[in-house]
C-alpha cells in the first residue's frame, strides 16, 4: 500500500493523457513563447524583425521555431503577402486572444514579485 495515497484533487496531474499542464501549459509555457505571446496581444499583426527585435536575444531559429510551434498550437496565425520580397505578418487567433487575460495576471505576478524571486538569485 502507498504511504502517500494520491488525493482526487492530484489525479489530473497522474494522467499523463489528460494532464492541464502536460498537454495545454506546457505548449505556451516556455520564456521566448510567452514573449511571442506578448508582444503580438501589444502590437496587432507584427513581423518576423520586428519581433526578433523586440526580443534581442532570441536567434532567428528558435524564434521560427517558436512561431511555427504557436501556430500549429492555434495561438497565433501568420499571414503572407503576396509581394516581393515577401512580407509575413503574425497576430493572435481567437484561442491567443482569449489566453492573453491569464497570461496578463501572470505577468502583474511577477512583476509584483520580481525582487522578491530573481534578485536573491543574482546575489549569488
Amino acid at each position: 500500500m502507498n504511504a502517500f495515497p494520491i488525493t482526487e484533487n492530484l489525479k489530473k496531474f497522474t494522467r499523463t493523457e489528460s494532464c492541464p499542464v502536460r498537454n495545454v501549459i506546457s505548449h505556451f509555457s516556455g520564456k521566448w513563447a510567452l514573449l511571442i505571446l506578448c508582444i503580438l496581444a501589444e502590437n496587432g499583426n507584427t513581423r518576423f524583425s520586428t519581433i526578433g527585435k523586440a526580443i534581442p536575444d532570441i536567434s532567428p531559429k528558435v524564434l521560427t521555431e517558436t512561431l511555427r510551434s504557436l501556430e500549429a498550437d492555434g495561438l497565433i496565425k501568420r499571414k503572407i503577402y503576396p509581394e516581393i520580397p515577401p512580407k509575413v505578418e503574425y497576430s493572435l487567433t481567437e484561442v491567443g486572444n482569449s489566453l492573453m487575460p491569464h497570461i496578463g495576471n501572470l505577468i502583474n505576478w511577477a512583476i509584483d514579485n520580481f525582487d522578491r524571486i530573481v534578485k536573491p538569485h543574482n546575489m549569488v
